[in-house]
């Protein structure tokens, strides 16, 4: 599992040209079955669901990328009108 930051255009990039899921439990049903190929992670996302989805994510050696930036902007970068505190993108 690679941990780094990242920011919102590499966002912007992998969600114009790949499909993606949003939200923790979507997240981590993806990640259990081998459907995702690196994670994004809001900087304000809760303590739990951060274990959760490091502990999979270590298992699965599925790369972790840290935002510096809240929810609220990753959700505005996701085009979407809620806040989003975790983005996966799945494979092809």
């Amino acid at each position: 599992m690679v941990k780094k930051q990242g920011s919102t255009n590499d966002v912007k990039k992998e969600i114009k040209s790949k499909k993606f899921v949003i939200g923790t439990n979507s997240v981590l049903k993806n990640l259990k079955l081998k459907k995702l190929e690196k994670i994004y992670i809001a900087s304000n996302c809760s303590d739990k669901a951060k274990k959760d989805i490091e502990k999979y994510s270590k298992i699965m050696n599925v790369p972790l990328v840290f935002l510096k930036q809240p929810n609220d902007e990753l959700g505005i970068v996701c085009k979407k009108q809620y806040s989003v505190s975790m983005l996966g993108i799945l494979k092809e």
